[in-house]
């Protein structure tokens, strides 16, 4: 029963992924996590506070089953298809525990040093994440779309804005983790 925490290999889930995104084509609809939770907003009457909610979030109720199917989804996977450990070069480990004082590589996905509790709710790592959760909502509407609509379906469909968009999130990744991130921590 080992099977059932090892990842799905590249064949499998990369066609799964091409054949979603071809029936989502066929049917006129495009794929983006920030879309669907802008529905899951409108639907819960978020267009009182912001006109950006107000549109007619019914005719956009597929977008619900998808927000849906990734919370029931990721609960499934997490719990009953998962070790819950991610496997990690031990030099990343060596790297992550002498220069940001990450114990946990290789025992957890997220690790406690960062993300308990305790540490998660202290004025500091609160503000940081408020303030990171409002740039990333704040980027996906101002690049036109989330990483996942950009990457997956914007350049299946061969977008030149998505490539644009993708190359920007990489580039804002790499400043983030290579520059921003040991000057915050």
């Amino acid at each position: 029963m080992d099977w059932i925490y090892e990842p799905w290999p590249w064949y499998v889930a990369g066609p799964l992924i091409a054949l979603t995104m071809f029936i989502l084509l066929f049917a006129g609809k495009q794929f983006g996590m920030s879309s669907n939770l802008r529905t899951a907003c409108a639907a819960m009457g978020a267009g009182r506070a912001a006109s950006f909610f107000k549109f007619d979030w019914k005719a956009e109720r597929w977008n619900l089953m998808v927000v849906l199917g990734a919370v029931i989804g990721g609960f499934i996977a997490s719990n009953y298809m998962s070790a819950n450990v991610v496997e990690i070069n031990a030099q990343v480990a060596r790297q992550l525990a002498t220069d940001y004082g990450i114990t946990s590589a290789n025992k957890a996905y997220l690790p406690p040093e960062i993300f308990a509790n305790d540490t998660i709710f202290t004025p500091f790592n609160f503000f940081l994440l408020l303030i990171g959760g409002f740039l990333v909502g704040f980027g996906a509407r101002y690049a036109g779309g989330c990483t996942s609509g950009h990457a997956i379906s914007g350049l299946s469909n061969l977008q030149l804005p998505s490539l644009i968009a993708v190359i920007g999130f990489f580039v804002g990744g790499m400043v983030m983790i290579y520059f921003l991130y040991p000057l915050i921590f």
